[in-house]
């Protein structure tokens, strides 16, 4: 492993200014995974919105010239859920921080580690990927059904460095026509959904529950459920009242789904997705032949529900895709909006 040292620099530090929460993520494509620097200076501003938390800090690059580093955090829910507030880094605090270097050579990295140089200790909580790695979940209560905030256990779960990123790369099998959009994929265009702050459809609301709760709700009469997750304020309509999807030809981001219960397992079949130039973060397109089926069933006597979800779409996946995952019951998880930022989703390009 190669280790770059920054020198230290202080400067005159400006006004700190501070956004609200919101949200979104871009592939990690762009950063030296292989490599960790070493950035020692002083905490010029703090962003705390979504998809990302932000910090700069001023330093001198190898030449003893001025250098400010932009360093990428998680979303403001899961450094919450790492120990961190808004007042936890402040304008002019000394620090020496582990990242992960762009590969361009511009003075953008992510985060890994931090010291302050004086007052409290700064938490982290990444494994040796630069993957974010929290306390498991604890059931709360009993559910009598499956309707509630769920989450899974991150140390029960093989989330793949990136979530859907890299959980897709290693688990889909692509046709050609797959290979080519990815392969010509700029996520720093307008291609990308994310800069837009359009989150990412069926089944991404499942594999992203190491990190945000998904909730389930009923209505009264039991003919439609809404699905939602606090990852960039998700929220789907299964109609379970009979009816069959509609004609091809109405496509939508999240798709149409229709449910129906066998015996304690309830079954979940969506279709009619609008065509997706990233729905997986990482340039796979998805078109109109995309179908997912997924399935929900209430265990360990209500403390759990078993997920899984079958995905397919032949013009873009040559063998279609199975995950499955252990949920636990957390009525009482922090739902709070995510509110992506555009500003903020934006911050990473290199234009």
């Amino acid at each position: 492993m190669i280790k770059i040292h920054i020198r230290f620099l202080a400067i005159a530090i400006p006004a700190l200014g501070l956004g609200l929460s919101a949200h979104a993520h871009h592939s990690d494509a762009g950063l030296d995974l292989d490599n960790v620097i070493t950035i020692d200076g002083t905490v010029r501003e703090l962003s705390w919105r979504n998809p990302h938390v932000y910090f700069t800090v001023a330093a001198t690059d190898d030449a003893g010239q001025p250098i400010e580093w932009t360093v990428q955090m998680a979303s403001v829910a899961t450094v919450s859920r790492m120990g961190w507030s808004r007042d936890s880094l402040e304008v002019g605090d000394r620090v020496s921080v582990g990242a992960y270097p762009a590969r361009d050579g511009r003075p953008y990295a992510k985060f890994l580690s931090i010291e302050r140089m004086t007052g409290p200790v700064l938490p982290t909580s990444f494994d040796s990927a630069g993957e974010v790695r929290l306390a498991g979940p604890e059931a709360t209560a009993v559910a009598s059904s499956l309707a509630g905030r769920w989450m899974a256990d991150p140390d029960q779960v093989n989330s793949y460095p990136g979530r859907i990123d890299g959980l897709t790369r290693a688990l889909l099998t692509l046709t050609d026509k797959a290979q080519a959009a990815q392969a010509a994929y700029d996520e720093n265009s307008a291609e990308n959904p994310e800069l837009r702050c359009i989150g990412r459809p069926t089944p991404a609301m499942i594999v992203y529950t190491d990190l945000y709760p998904m909730e389930l709700e009923f209505t009264e009469d039991g003919q439609l459920l809404y699905i939602r997750s606090q990852f960039m304020d998700q929220e789907r309509i299964v109609y379970l009242d009979g009816r069959e999807h509609p004609d091809a030809s109405e496509r939508s981001h999240e798709g149409h789904s229709i449910g129906w219960w066998e015996d304690d397992t309830l079954v979940v079949d969506t279709r009619n997705f609008a065509d997706n130039r990233s729905p997986y973060q990482n340039g796979i397109p998805s078109g109109a032949r995309k179908h997912v089926i997924e399935q929900y069933r209430l265990t360990d006597s209500g403390t759990g529900m078993s997920v899984e979800f079958m995905l397919e779409d032949p013009e873009f996946i040559a063998v279609p895709m199975t995950h499955s995952r252990e949920l636990v019951y957390v009525p009482d998880a922090d739902m709070s909006p995510f509110n992506c930022d555009p500003d903020s989703t934006r911050r990473f390009l290199t234009r």
